[in-house]
């Protein structure tokens, strides 16, 4: 080895030597560190262990920017308010009394349907009641039936037609689940639920013998019948909410301002699973929850994971079978895909439903779906708490996977400040788009005295749907156009929609907690033209549930899915209602029945209410399955 080498050799070593002394003195160094700093660790931790954090349902509100506004008319739609001129004497009972508890910020739903077959809507509104402990005493508060004339005025049937039941109910599914043509109800409740068999507009509890009640102790909150195994039988989807009781509540000492009680947030609460029950004719049904594999638990503890306040059946993937999307509280969205052999896989992570756009889990509440754009484009809202948009998952026709479009499409900043319950699709205009409307209401009474921005009672909002185009999509509509009786503050929960008047276009009713329900007249004056539909299937699932019907008009198709239940706690009419513009004629009709027949109608008047019976259509081949 020359002497270059050797020089070379000895700086490597050297330098291995030096880098062993730098690392032997940072150890030593970190050692003395870690003994020094251990006595001050241990002095913070000392002080802190003790240290109660109490435990607040809110954050505070900061109002986000606003989308410039679309240089495209908003529609004069007055919504009027018609609910003492209806004859709806109607008031919710929470139950409240000073004890502050959760159930009683919840309020209770609607249901928009046709319970005589007199092809006039009527309206339920479902009450809570008393506790049982209340030192008032007893009070009866039961639900509420009135039968409606067409014109917008009602009666009130409620004893007659046997549902003068006083209990703690949430919220209501309709749907003919005997297949007898009569619509059946379904009562979802804080403890035993309620199944109430429709004999002829009279209605019989008949909960213990179809096995539909479920736990003493479990609270449900929203519910839908729908045929989940394409077997003409409808099925029964039943959401439940936290694992609660009286004592788990007053345990916990929930405050805003650190002195007086506040209702608890649901995190202070464990999750629960829902329901599914297959319907086995005959009147009976099976729990089936476990094995369908909807009973989802917490990937770390193992409990389970649900908080669901909202549900929504909708075929998702266009494979004719119906999935079930879930609002959860708190916790993430579930996305049930259908497997078609009675058996679901829960996607919603996957398919991007289950979080926000940071990854986060919200204060979901009220659900619905609708195909949005006219290229097809599926669309899954969701309303949120104060603070947090509501939702707006998207995606295209054909794909699976979604993307939260609130914000780029209008949606989003308008709606962080409210809390949003109620929330449903509906064409307020008649201009063929889907537009939106969110009902909206606080828990805390006092919520204005810790929160400046917030209020208890809050105005509803109503968003039009200006085109994919335009600048903003969707736009919330001002008291210039809806009239001061639409933004009157209300504590809102559930919301449904339904052409009260026979008109052509869809009014509105609101359920507002401890207090009357708000209805509204949609006296829009666009002069748009209007079909409605109505489906009649033979033998089985008689009002076509879960069937989807494709309008082609002016080169456009407009698809809508026959679903009553939509929102928060609530039902809404079963009729289709497309809203056809200036147009002036309708192409054709195509209706995918859920047996998977396919037929085209032809339509030869429109601005008109037509009932398409199953098999009177020209068949048509279907090559695949229908996207829904």
């Amino acid at each position: 080895m020359n002497k270059t080498t050797d020089d070379q050799a000895r700086y490597v070593e050297d330098d291995v030597q030096d880098d062993a002394v730098i690392a032997s003195a940072f150890r030593a160094s970190l050692i003395v560190i870690l003994l020094l700093g251990l006595p001050v660790i241990g002095v913070l931790v000392y002080l802190n262990f003790d240290k109660k954090q109490e435990v607040s349902t809110e954050v505070e509100v900061t109002t986000p920017d606003i989308r410039e506004v679309n240089e495209e008319e908003i529609p004069v739609v007055a919504m009027t308010s018609v609910t003492k001129s209806s004859g709806i004497e109607f008031t919710h009972e929470s139950g409240r009394e000073g004890q502050k508890l959760l159930p009683e910020t919840m309020g209770s739903g609607v249901a928009v349907f046709d319970y005589n077959g007199d092809s006039h809507l009527d309206l339920l509104l479902v009450n809570s009641s008393r506790w049982p402990w209340d030192t008032r005493g007893t009070l009866d508060t039961p639900s509420r039936l009135y039968a409606g004339d067409g014109e917008f005025h009602f009666t009130d049937v409620t004893e007659a037609s046997g549902l003068d039941l006083t209990f703690y109910g949430m919220g209501v599914a309709v749907g003919d689940y005997d297949n007898d043509g009569d619509t059946d109800l379904f009562l979802s409740a804080v403890g035993k639920n309620r199944l109430m068999k429709n004999e002829g507009g009279v209605f019989e509890d008949v909960t213990d013998a179809a096995g539909v009640g479920g736990a003493d102790d479990q609270w449900s909150t929203s519910c839908g019948f729908f045929d989940y195994d394409n077997d003409g039988l409808l099925d029964l989807f039943v959401c439940n909410y936290v694992s609660w009781s009286k004592d788990a509540d007053l345990s916990q000492k929930f405050t805003l301002d650190g002195e007086s009680r506040a209702y608890g947030p649901p995190k202070a609460f464990a999750g629960s699973f829902s329901y599914l029950y297959h319907n086995e004719g005959e009147g009976r049904f099976k729990d089936v929850s476990q094995t369908a594999g909807i009973q989802i638990r917490n990937d770390d503890t193992g409990v389970p994971l649900g908080k669901a306040m909202g549900v929504a059946p909708v075929d998702f993937n266009g494979d004719g079978w119906l999935d079930i999307v879930v609002a959860n509280d708190t916790v993430r969205n579930f996305l049930f895909e259908n497997q078609r052999d009675g058996t679901f896989v829960e996607v919603g992570r996957i398919r991007g439903i289950a979080f926000d756009r940071d990854g986060k889990a919200r204060g979901a509440m009220g659900i619905d779906t609708a195909r949005f754009r006219e290229d097809g484009t599926l669309a899954i809202g969701i309303g949120n708490f104060a603070n947090e948009a509501s939702a707006l998952y998207m995606a295209r026709s054909g794909k699976k996977q979604f993307i939260d479009a609130a914000m780029f499409t209008g949606l989003g900043p308008p709606t962080r400040q409210g809390l949003t319950f109620g929330l449903f699709f509906f064409d307020f205009d008649l201009d063929g788009r889907f537009d939106l409307l969110g009902a909206n209401g606080h828990l805390e009474e006092e919520i204005s005295k810790v929160q400046a921005t917030q209020r208890y009672a809050q105005p509803p909002q109503l968003f039009w749907n200006a085109g994919r185009e335009a600048k903003s999509e969707l736009v919330l509509v001002p008291e210039s156009s809806t009239g001061k009786d639409f933004y009157q503050p209300i504590v809102g929960r559930g919301a449904a929609f339904g052409d009260f008047d026979e008109d052509g276009d869809q009014d509105v009713v609101i359920s507002v907690s401890d207090g009357a329900p708000v209805m509204f007249r949609n006296d829009q004056s666009t002069e748009h033209h209007w079909l409605r539909v109505e489906l009649e299937g033979v033998g089985s699932n008689q009002d076509g549930i879960g069937a989807l019907v494709e309008l082609e008009v002016g080169g456009r198709l407009q698809k809508q899915l026959v679903m009553p239940t939509r929102s928060y706690l609530s039902q809404c009419e079963k009729a289709l209602t497309f809203g056809l513009g200036q147009q002036e004629a309708v192409n054709s009709i195509t209706i995918n029945w859920p047996n998977g027949q396919r037929e085209v109608f032809a339509v030869p008047v429109i601005d008109t209410t037509i009932r398409l019976r199953q098999g009177e259509g020209l068949a048509k081949d279907v090559e695949s399955g229908p996207e829904s």
